[in-house]
């Protein structure tokens, strides 16, 4: 069962989360993005392990070497493509909320 967190009870989850390398870090800190660094892209990790399991992790981590996918995925009529993009969405709410 998934936890819908409003952004000022992810933000202290996130706060109380010591910070990880996982596929998301990995991702972020491999990325061009000017603003990145390993306190944002740590946070964005914690984000990611409150909202998406690892299989969607890896590929949210695809997406951010390959941002095409994003749109591939997001325009798919594939139910588990749909279902994702559900889960992306709130993830990337979360991570906007708590990590800018």
């Amino acid at each position: 069962m998934r936890i819908i967190l409003t952004a000022a009870g992810a933000a202290l989850i996130l706060s109380s989360i010591p910070a990880q390398a996982g596929p998301i870090t990995r991702a972020c800190m491999a990325s061009d993005s000017k603003n990145r660094n390993s306190a944002v892209c740590g946070c964005i990790q914690q984000a990611a392990n409150l909202t998406l399991d690892q299989s969607d992790q890896k590929l949210a981590a695809q997406i951010f070497r390959k941002p095409q996918m994003a749109q591939d995925i997001r325009m798919s009529s594939n139910a588990r493509h749909e279902q994702f993009w559900l889960r992306y969405k709130a993830f990337g709410a979360v991570a906007s909320e708590t990590c800018s």
